[in-house]
């Protein structure tokens, strides 16, 4: 019973004295906050868009984090993997901070959308923003000339459904977020830029930052609004955290990549037809189906153009039908000039990073071409070639006669006695010439100079 009553008192004691000690610790001794920073470089591709759309929604179910950084140093890139990334970044409970980032980026096309669509919009001093005409109207605003006497060309019908919705679009981000509206407008339908420093003055961005640690420190204290409701950022001490992708989106990105993508086609086009011609132990045909699987999925990521898809397949088309019909050359060469037609045009976007290499085109078409005429070499040898077996290799081979005969009569030929047929009487000791081979009788004709 003392035991027992002795164990409270000291249990108790314990408890008051660790509470009491709690309650003296001063909150900077607390762990520092982690703000997970998300790097977008490059081109907005299908890629980029699944690792910062799976990044902002990881951050958002951790509720420790305060914040969310997006550096940005793009060219541009696909509307729709804009649009799910900025879908994803509205619906966010989390502020995100959207800074372009390092000195030098730029935050073009897409990336000026992006921008506009962040809780809070940053700069880097000597970068810049804007040129967010959509890609598919070119570099033109509809109803411009190239020069002062040129009478403006009118833009179709779809490229001011394409114009109108991108005007609309980047006008509701800027409305939601406070910022210049006519400026967001004069970027998409000129295609207007800004440095860092106009922008600050434009009321196009929120702040300027060289680096995300400064920008955490800048916004400290103030408040924003998220979904209605004003928080106040505390994130003066919070600890920055790259988020680098994982196997899964590096994996995507590399096989998004247009060049690699039309690597894969190749090789797997390839390894089947060499599968179908020469069947081995399939090797050749499983490497090809799934590097043609490969490249049809990264292909259905990315803008093809399905006009260039179809000269593609022509001319494939055409170098099955030269192999399996020689035609001397016609339908190879002829499927090398629609697949190299096919490979430039695979390709639906004006922004050199989402399109095929020229040099690789070149390189393939070049290679294709010296395999085709290799081939062709090889054919043409062949039918010169003497035969050199069967019935046919008798034809041209000199004989002399054994015994005389005028028209019907026997020679020995290659050890074998066969009848034989001339159109003059030979003797014994002529040489003959074998013409033709007619069944199993020889026509010969006796040489010249006998």
């Amino acid at each position: 019973m003392l035991r027992w009553i002795v164990g409270v008192i000291l249990s108790a004691f314990y408890l008051t004295v660790t509470t009491s000690l709690a309650d003296t610790v001063e909150p900077n001794s607390l762990p520092p906050k982690t703000v997970p920073v998300i790097a977008i470089s490059g081109a907005i591709g299908p890629a980029v868009g699944h690792y910062v759309i799976s990044e902002i929604e990881r951050a958002n179910k951790q509720r420790d984090i305060p914040v969310i950084i997006v550096t940005i140093d793009t060219p541009g890139g696909l509307v729709t993997s804009l649009r799910s990334i900025n879908q994803v970044i509205l619906a966010s409970d989390i502020p995100i901070l959207c800074l372009v980032y390092p000195q030098g980026a730029r935050a073009a096309s897409a990336g000026t959308y992006l921008l506009y669509a962040c809780h809070v919009a940053a700069m880097s001093s000597a970068t810049t923003l804007g040129a967010a005409t959509p890609v598919s109207i070119g570099g033109a605003p509809p109803g411009s000339g190239d020069k002062d006497d040129e009478k403006p060309k009118d833009a179709t019908a779809m490229e001011k459904k394409v114009l109108n919705d991108s005007i609309a679009y980047i006008r509701s981000l800027a409305q939601l977020r406070g910022r210049n509206v006519e400026w967001a407008e004069k970027a998409v339908r000129e295609a207007a830029t800004l440095s860092a420093s106009e922008a600050l003055e434009l009321n196009v961005i929120n702040v300027i930052a060289d680096s995300p640690e400064q920008l955490l420190e800048v916004l400290d204290g103030q408040s924003i609004v998220v979904k209605e409701q004003t928080v106040t950022l505390s994130v003066a001490d919070a600890k920055v955290e790259q988020r680098t992708p994982d196997w899964r989106n590096r994996f995507l990105a590399t096989i998004t990549d247009p060049n690699i993508a039309y690597i894969l086609m190749i090789i797997g086009v390839y390894g089947l037809l060499l599968e179908f011609y020469s069947p081995s132990f399939g090797i050749a045909g499983i490497i090809g189906a799934m590097s043609l699987l490969i490249a049809l999925y990264a292909f259905q990521l990315l803008p093809v153009n399905y006009v260039g898809i179809g000269f593609m397949l022509v001319g494939l088309a055409l170098l099955i039908a030269e192999s399996l019909v020689p035609s001397f050359g016609l339908f190879g060469f002829s499927g090398i000039v629609a697949f190299v037609l096919g490979s430039i045009f695979l390709i639906d976007s004006d922004l050199p990073e989402l399109q095929i290499s020229p040099s690789l085109i070149y390189s393939i078409a070049l290679v294709s071409g010296g395999f085709t005429v290799f081939v062709l070499r090889r054919v043409w040898s062949l039918r010169k070639k003497k035969v050199v077996s069967g019935l046919e290799s008798l034809v041209g081979t000199q004989v002399e006669v054994t015994e005389n005969f005028s028209s019907h009569g026997y020679l020995l030929v290659k050890g074998e006695r066969w009848a034989a047929i001339s159109d003059v009487p030979v003797e014994k000791g002529d040489i003959v010439k074998v013409d033709e081979v007619d069944g199993l009788t020889l026509l010969v004709k006796k040489t010249a100079g006998e």
